[in-house]
């Protein structure tokens, strides 16, 4: 029961992380540039790869996707933790997928991001990670 609490955690903490950044994308100024120069540039100018977006269009889609993701990640592993935990603990694959996603995710949060999702992150694979072992502690 505490594995499937503790994964939950980690879950639900990349679902919060990932809802409030598809939020901040659509809404608000948190992901807009300081200086409204530099939006109106990102919306006149291309990516190298294509001329079909702009780097604003890109910038948008990226941060959506990497809130989809977060979101999809929390939904799944939540959902297994508390409607198929057999199948969940049972799996090296799922749990060495869900582990690999969140140390990679902390990997990134470590080089790139600030201090919130880094500390969320850090929270998430250390649930995570604390659940895993619980589960095969205790069987």
């Amino acid at each position: 029961m505490i594995a499937q609490i503790l994964i939950c955690l980690s879950a639900g903490i990349i679902l919060l992380l990932g809802t409030v950044h598809l939020i901040y994308t659509f809404s608000g100024n948190k992901l807009k540039p300081r200086h409204p120069s530099l939006q109106s540039q990102m919306e006149q100018v291309s990516p190298v790869i294509t001329s079909q977006t702009s780097m604003w269009q890109a910038w948008i889609g990226f941060n959506a996707s990497h809130s989809l993701g977060a979101i999809l990640f929390g939904l799944v592993y939540g959902y297994l933790a508390l409607v198929h935990p057999v199948l969940l603990f049972h799996s090296w694959f799922l749990l060495g997928t869900g582990l690999v996603m969140l140390f990679s995710l902390l990997a990134l949060a470590t080089c790139y991001w600030f201090s919130i999702p880094f500390r969320g992150i850090c929270l998430a694979t250390l649930s995570f990670l604390a659940g895993t072992i619980s589960f095969w502690w205790a069987t």
